[in-house]
């Protein structure tokens, strides 16, 4: 059945899992599979990219070997992702990305969902994001990215004044794409693999 269809907010899938590197690459495939089973193909790669980075901060501020749950579950034209963990510790995005707690994995969450929360449960939290399934959702990233390059813009350009034209902003994307790479491999990213991820999610989108 398609996430789509009628009755598909029926749809739930619990993923117990334990927090070690070997499981959450086995929890990216099952992600992956049972995505494909509802017909949700457009975001097989995000899903499966959120579930990564939400397991390894698991492993990373609960400790490896950690018992843990993912659950999958669509809700009207969007995607919820949760975890849920033993520990009440909430985390949180820093304002200066240079410090310990500024994790890669929720910037990434961050941009990659429409909204991500904390809920504090009986047995300890859960992190969760919600992932777009609507069909404007190319048309939404067009306006996001045209936002982050008129900032992109004030903060580079020569001129606060003068709005910035259409000629400047493409020029503008090149170095914008830089400096992202650059924060990455700051951060112990790997710009290789998240261009790879990006070239990917955009051909798919755009087919």
């Amino acid at each position: 059945m398609s996430i789509h269809e009628e009755g598909a907010r029926q749809l739930r899938r619990v993923l117990p899992f334990e927090a070690a590197p070997k499981e959450v690459h086995l929890l990216r495939l099952e992600v992956k599979r049972n995505l494909e089973q509802w017909g949700a193909l457009s975001v097989l790669d995000e899903a499966g990219l959120v579930a990564t980075e939400l397991a390894t901060n698991v492993i990373k501020h609960v400790g490896e070997g950690a018992p843990a749950t993912l659950v999958l579950e669509p809700r009207g034209d969007r995607l919820r992702v949760e975890v849920h963990d033993g520990s009440r510790t909430v985390p949180a995005l820093s304002v200066v990305c240079g410090e310990a707690e500024c994790g890669r994995g929720l910037h990434l969450l961050a941009a990659l969902s429409e909204e991500w929360g904390t809920l504090i449960t009986a047995t300890g939290k859960a992190v969760w994001c919600e992932i777009s399934l609507a069909p404007d959702r190319q048309c939404a990233r067009v306006q996001r990215a045209a936002a982050v390059l008129d900032e992109y813009c004030r903060l580079t350009g020569p001129d606060p004044v003068i709005a910035p034209g259409r000629a400047v902003l493409e020029a503008l994307v090149p170095e914008a794409i830089a400096d992202l790479l650059h924060w990455l491999a700051a951060q112990g990213g790997d710009p290789d693999e998240v261009l790879d991820l990006a070239q990917a999610r955009y051909e798919a989108e755009a087919a």
